[in-house]
């Protein structure tokens, strides 16, 4: 199993490729993308240094990114309340029928990827992925204590 983490990561990147070109159909990028997820699914008004660490995005990208969902009214920033140096990103209402739009996109190719591949696979698959990011999550911690 000497090449597991190159097909793991030769597999991403086709992932990542196929949904930057469905995504760019609805005039977003796959990095978007996962921006305007995460604050449905976290919920409005997550501070930007927050969300920057939940995507493992450097600060600085995510802004350029924000810069260009505000421009297209997707998204807003408000000051912080507590902080006046950070800021809170909000959802517009004009996120919500993009958000819907990239659901069902989501979903029609998660079935495409999936094709043909047994429930009962799928489910080995999640359970091997999920022991993975543990055990790297594990050797982030241990480095991290050994610096």
């Amino acid at each position: 199993m000497e090449n597991f983490a190159f097909e793991v990561a030769e597999t991403a990147r086709l992932i990542r490729r196929e949904a930057n070109k469905r995504a760019a159909v609805l005039g977003a990028t796959k990095a978007q993308w996962r921006v305007l997820a995460r604050l449905h699914r976290t919920g409005d008004g997550v501070r930007q240094i927050a969300l920057a660490e939940a995507l493992d995005m450097e600060p600085i990208t995510l802004c350029r990114m924000i810069d260009r969902l505000e421009e297209g009214g997707l998204v807003e920033r408000r000051r912080d309340d507590t902080d006046r140096r950070a800021w809170r990103i909000h959802l517009t209402g004009a996120a919500a029928p993009v958000l819907a739009r990239l659901e069902e996109m989501g979903i029609g190719f998660n079935a495409d990827i999936l094709d043909g591949i047994s429930e009962a696979d799928r489910e080995a698959a999640l359970r091997v992925l999920a022991r993975i990011r543990h055990n790297l999550d594990q050797i982030d911690q241990e480095l991290d204590q050994a610096s």
